[in-house]
């Protein structure tokens, strides 16, 4: 008995393996492509806007994807479809170096994003409620918090890389070690379910009082069907959330260009962006624990009064490389509410029962809101030569958020009156 105590769940080598895989996903090749956008921009001679539209490309493909790619994970071999979708995402970003024209960012935004479906969206979450009945936040926190470790790391170190051997290099070699790196750790670490390890999720096992055995507790499937939830405010409210949170997130891409538009060069920019990625290792942190302690509302309120605060620095404090530091890391806080507040308040919300299937079409508010955010702010900056009614924009999207949260549990109230959550 006391063997088995000390047994390390297997839940949490899933966990580790999403860590880095999820963690290079988001901070190796999203987050680190705004570094990118000004040297391609100037050596192609095409406006931030006319580069930064391969965004929008890339969010159509992923919004057309997500049940596709939700059907997929729950039909074929888990392992294989997240190899396939590491060479799509992180080969099509090697390949940025070779292109010569905007229309190569275009294109190569197709396989970038149906693998970024897979790795940055539904594996996470999806895995982590397949393996984890208790502690999902928390989970969900270290897993957003190692993208901090991460992004902590390869920012610096891909600005560095930029400023040193061009932006070509620069995007073929980060793109082929992340494969190089994540497909062994797919083979070794992930499997689908606790079935495939002859096991029952974390949580899952309760301590029979009078053999010592483990026996399998009542599996917590409660809540709603996605029919049922397609009809309520609940969801439209988690849409609006999720579309308004990755709106204002996406400004991180924009951050780079913002600080060296001040007179920052590319290292202070890299360096700036390490500490956007420390502020979501903490943020994910304190969000997953703070979603198990005192619920995902009141954490969720209180994430976007620090978002807020964030922006104010940056528009009143722009030249102060300090203020500018503890502005960038409070607005990681803003980005670690995507992959750690909502999974969270989708499970909170809906519950467990039809969970991957509403996750994945609430998260079509993700996906809108690249489309139209991350071009958008480029244009403004081409046609304003500033980012400040950007910044301006992202406060009001702050304070409509935290309506979006009132409203969203109070359709689940009417849900569970009407005697739908079950």
């Amino acid at each position: 008995m006391s063997h088995n105590k000390k047994k390390i769940h297997y839940a949490w080598w899933i966990l580790l393996g999403l860590c880095l895989m999820v963690g290079l996903g988001k901070a190796g090749l999203n987050n680190s492509a705004g570094l990118f956008l000004r040297q391609v921009s100037n050596d192609l001679g095409v406006g931030m806007g006319s580069l930064s539209l391969y965004f929008s490309v890339s969010a159509i493909v992923t919004m057309i994807f997500l049940p596709i790619g939700g059907k997929l994970m729950a039909k074929y071999d888990t392992r294989l479809i997240l190899i396939i979708a590491i060479i799509l995402q992180a080969g099509a970003f090697a390949l940025f170096g070779l292109m010569h024209s905007v229309w190569g960012w275009y294109i190569l935004a197709i396989p970038l994003a149906v693998g970024g479906v897979f790795i940055t969206v539904i594996a996470g979450p999806v895995l982590i409620n397949q393996w984890f009945k208790k502690s999902k936040g928390l989970a969900l926190g270290i897993m957003g918090a190692a993208g901090g470790v991460l992004g902590a790391i390869t920012q610096p170190v891909v600005g560095k890389l930029i400023a040193g051997q061009g932006w070509r290099a620069s995007y073929m070699i980060v793109g082929i070690t992340i494969i190089v790196i994540v497909v062994p750790i797919v083979l070794l670490l992930i499997r689908k379910s606790p079935q495939e390890k002859k096991a029952l999720p974390y949580g899952a096992e309760v301590l029979d009082g009078t053999n010592g055995t483990a026996n399998s507790a009542p599996a917590d499937e409660k809540g709603v069907t996605l029919a049922a939830a397609k009809k309520s405010s609940a969801f439209y409210a988690l849409i609006a959330f999720f579309f308004l949170i990755t709106s204002a997130a996406s400004f991180s891409m924009h951050i780079p260009t913002y600080l060296m538009n001040k007179g920052f060069d590319v290292t202070f920019a890299g360096n700036v962006m390490a500490t956007n990625m420390i502020g979501v290792l903490i943020g994910s942190l304190v969000i997953g624990y703070a979603s198990d302690k005192i619920g995902t509302r009141n954490t969720a309120i209180a994430a976007m009064f620090l978002g807020l605060l964030s922006i104010g620095l940056l528009l009143f404090s722009p030249s102060s490389t300090v203020v500018i530091s503890l502005a960038v890391g409070l607005f990681g806080l803003v980005s670690a509410s995507i992959g750690t507040l909502g999974p969270a308040l989708t499970s909170s919300l809906f519950g467990n029962k039809e969970y991957s299937q509403i996750y994945s079409n609430a998260s079509m508010g993700l996906a809108i809101s690249s489309i139209v955010a991350l071009p958008a702010y480029g244009y403004v900056f081409d046609y304003t030569g500033s980012y400040t009614p950007v910044l301006y924009a992202i406060g009001i999207m702050m304070i409509i958020n935290i309506g979006c949260i009132g409203m969203a549990f109070r359709g689940k109230k009417k849900l569970e009156r009407a005697g739908l959550w079950n």
